[in-house]
């Protein structure tokens, strides 16, 4: 497929990942409408885009404002970024409550409903694209990053049925499992980002060449990561189950996640 002339909603487009997707599609021909819930950043982000629509929402809140914005501005959505997503590091006993229920409700209730809402009018016009933004956390259970990796996981599974369910509709569904990449994700805790991280600018033009290829999964990223990536989560699903998440909880243990604490401003 092309982006030229396609209309793109690309949902937590204020920075990292979803500023990079957005404009990237833009370098690309497409019409990008950009959504979160931070105004000031958006704003400055369409300043880059030249046609850029901005929507404010939360999506945590359900889409009816999502839609009704699109709706009065008469837009249609050719293709859907599910970026949007959020998630908390460290034991998850000794962890904030609310934030991991937030990071829950807006990585699983917030990426169904828009689906939902906008896909269906995909499916009604027999066009359209979905890009759900995964994880390759997906893969595995992870100690220290418990609530994130299983919000993740369903988001594996919804978007690998779902595509299949939308085979032969016109209507294309893929997910994309970036690997650590470079944003301000832990931003406001003492966990780190892995030194190896890919870019997000990296991550976009990759998951946008998949998706044109009409792939159903994507493992973005500069090569020799698509190779670490694709190995650990091929592995993941031949080993036993409680070996991977020992070996994970090992990992993050190393990177020093079960020591995570909010740093005070």
């Amino acid at each position: 497929m092309t982006y030229q002339g396609q209309t793109a909603l690309v949902t937590g487009a204020s920075k990292g990942l979803g500023r990079a997707y957005a404009l990237e599609l833009a370098r690309r021909g497409a019409r990008v409408i950009v959504l979160a819930r931070s105004e000031e950043s958006l704003r400055t982000l369409a300043a880059e885009i030249q046609g850029a629509e901005v929507i404010v929402a939360d999506l945590t809140a359900g889409p009816e404002q999502v839609m009704r914005a699109l709706e009065e501005r008469g837009l249609t959505v050719d293709l859907l970024v599910n970026n949007a997503g959020a998630g908390i590091a460290g034991p998850f006993l000794t962890r904030p409550l609310d934030a991991q229920r937030s990071s829950v409700a807006l990585n699983v209730d917030g990426l169904l409903a828009l689906t939902h809402a906008i896909g269906t009018g995909m499916v009604a016009r027999g066009s359209g694209g979905i890009i759900n933004v995964a994880s390759t956390a997906a893969f595995q259970p992870m100690p220290y990053q418990a609530s994130y990796a299983a919000s993740k996981a369903f988001v594996l599974s919804f978007t690998e049925a779902l595509a299949e369910e939308l085979r032969g509709s016109g209507v294309h569904v893929m997910a994309a499992h970036p690997g650590p990449v470079a944003t301000a994700f832990f931003d406001g805790t003492s966990a780190t980002i892995h030194p190896m991280a890919d870019t997000p600018e990296d991550v976009a033009v990759r998951t946008l060449d998949d998706f044109a290829r009409r792939r159903t999964a994507s493992f973005p990223g500069r090569a020799v990561m698509r190779f670490v990536n694709r190995a650990m989560t091929s592995s993941s699903r031949v080993l036993p189950r409680a070996a991977v998440t020992r070996i994970t909880g090992v990992l993050n243990r190393k990177l020093g996640m079960h020591e995570v604490v909010d740093l005070k401003s």
